[in-house]
């Protein structure tokens, strides 16, 4: 059982730590310091949430990080596709946290084998697809940096990585 959870903990991790450095670095970017500490100090206590099993941390992690992207988007202008980024992490890792929860009950390994990669091959995808739409935003309004682009070439070099690797180990 715990073999099979291991692709969805860390995508739940990864989508924690995605977000959250996602909207520390878009308000590093421009300037606000003190919002990068607090926007850190808030995903550590995200991620020590989980460690705990507290559930329930998780709408307050996806409201904050939902707030914190749209406070810098719409609000201070800020370049769109670190806010997206933020966002999405925030969104998936909410999902993740209860798809983890209950994946873990279901007694049958096919079954939970199953579930798992769909959940996380849909996933995937609808981050995707926010994500191109985010990076067709920040090319509308002039603002792709190189930093993006880092980001973009990590997506489409570690993801086929990944799959890969998770799909020889399921076997």
């Amino acid at each position: 059982m715990v073999k099979f959870l291991r692709m969805t903990l860390f995508a739940l991790l990864f989508s924690i730590t995605f977000g959250v450095s996602s909207l520390a670095f878009g308000y590093h970017l421009a300037g606000f310091t003190l919002f990068v500490r607090w926007i850190l100090f808030f995903g550590a206590a995200w991620l020590v949430a989980v460690w705990q099993r507290w559930n329930w941390f998780a709408y307050i992690g996806v409201a904050f990080n939902l707030l914190v992207a749209a406070l810098g988007l719409w609000l201070l202008n800020f370049s769109p596709g670190w806010m997206f980024a933020g966002a999405i992490g925030g969104l998936l890792a909410f999902d993740l946290t209860f798809f983890w929860q209950r994946v873990r009950f279901i007694d049958s390994d096919v079954e939970r084998r199953g579930l798992e990669s769909r959940h996380l091959l849909r996933i995937s995808l609808l981050a995707i697809l926010a994500t191109t739409f985010a990076s067709l935003a920040m090319l509308v309004k002039r603002q792709f940096t190189f930093e993006w682009g880092i980001v973009w070439i990590v997506i489409l070099v570690l993801g086929p990585i990944l799959i890969i690797y998770w799909l020889r180990n399921r076997s």
